[in-house]
């Protein structure tokens, strides 16, 4: 009878020990699943450097010298010495006007020039010899002065001789219409025949220097505080000339691109637009760019100090569109960080508030976790 008793207690005792040791096993293999289905995520750990911040901007051409070329002296249009839309140099002849009349006129001059140095020599002879008879009394007084003045007033007649001498070739000169400046021609708005005055309104044609070139560039008043506001706070660093690099882009695809130097800021606000101009001077030596042209401009701000860089990759928005970053806290676990951001620089954003340096921000996994999830880290280059 006690055989019969202790066999069942032995089987029950047996029967306990094997499900003890399965539970252990059990246990051991979800914990090392659990090891096994923790997930590796891609950080980027968060470091402070300095930047150098642009901004694009819309801007416009236009010509470096333009000039409206006028006739100095009336007459007729004889030729046109130059090809349309071609360029020319200060000072090549493009018009030629009748000169028949100032040539007359300088001729007339000449011999004006030759009658009142007769003249002169005649009463300076007569105004020496009155010197002499006026010390033996052989002369008045009034003889010796009626000689000196006509001797001045010679010398008088020799000087107005002279300056319509050079009036005379002045207007034969003029004949040659030359141009002012170096570039481009338009077209001509006279033709040959066509009757010119001196002052006149509608110009013969218009010369426009393509090279250097000019962009004006609009920024608006609540971009300029803030860029002013954070130099005042000594993030931003600018020169002291405030001589930025500009790089322009022309077309919708930005095919041709060219750089330039930002030259000054307006001291006033455009009352229509609420913008300020600022201009940048530029080489333009293919003439890729033309007065009038819309471009893209990409300025120069200045240095931004210990700046916080967070790939774009990394933060993403809630429904209110606030800035979020996932990160690795010191536990291991995901946290979720509401953060600020101001611009972007290439792929990256600029983190002002909610970041800090060391910290490592998720990039690549995102979509297979949850805040407070233990993960594993490997670092992104």
């Amino acid at each position: 009878m006690q055989q019969r008793l202790r066999k069942p207690l032995f089987v029950s005792v047996l029967a306990s020990s094997l499900m003890l040791a399965a539970c252990g096993d059990a246990q051991q293999q979800n914990g090392q699943t659990g090891q096994q289905q923790q997930m590796t995520v891609g950080v980027v750990t968060v470091e402070s450097r300095n930047v150098d911040l642009t901004t694009t901007l819309p801007g416009r051409a236009s010509a470096f010298r333009v000039a409206e070329v006028r006739p100095q002296v009336s007459g007729i249009l004889q030729s046109r010495l130059f090809e349309e839309g071609s360029m020319v140099e200060a000072g090549q002849q493009l018009y030629q006007i009748n000169a028949d009349m100032y040539e007359a006129e300088l001729a007339s001059a000449e011999a004006e020039i030759a009658r009142a140095s007769a003249a002169v020599k005649s009463s300076k002879s007569r105004f020496q010899r009155s010197k002499g008879l006026l010390k033996d009394k052989a002369i008045s007084q009034q003889d010796f002065d009626e000689a000196e003045a006509a001797y001045l007033q010679a010398e008088a007649q020799l000087k107005m001789a002279q300056a319509n001498l050079t009036r005379a070739k002045l207007n034969v000169e003029y004949t040659r219409v030359e141009a002012p400046i170096s570039g481009r021609i338009g077209r001509s708005q006279l033709t040959e025949g066509a009757l010119l005055s001196v002052g006149q309104a509608q110009p013969l044609t218009t010369i426009t220097q393509l090279d250097p070139i000019y962009i004006d560039i609009a920024q608006s008043t609540s971009d300029y505080l803030k860029l002013q506001a954070a130099i005042a706070d000594g993030r931003l660093v600018t020169d002291s000339e405030n001589r930025a690099q500009v790089r322009v882009s022309v077309g919708e695809a930005g095919n041709y691109n060219t750089t330039g130097e930002l030259l000054f800021n307006e001291v006033t606000v455009d009352p229509q637009t609420s913008a300020i101009t600022l201009r940048a001077k530029l080489e333009n030596s293919n003439h890729a760019i033309l007065p009038g042209m819309y471009v893209r401009a990409e300025v120069g701000t200045g240095s931004l100090k210990n700046a916080l860089l967070v790939p774009q990759t990394g933060v993403s928005r809630d429904p209110r569109g606030r800035a979020i970053a996932m990160v690795v806290n010191q536990e291991g676990n995901v946290e979720q960080r509401y953060i600020s951001v101001e611009s972007t620089i290439g792929s990256n954003w600029i983190v002002t508030d909610g970041l800090s340096v060391g910290d490592k921000v998720i990039v690549e996994g995102l979509q297979k976790i949850q805040p407070g999830m233990p993960v594993q880290t490997e670092e992104v280059k």
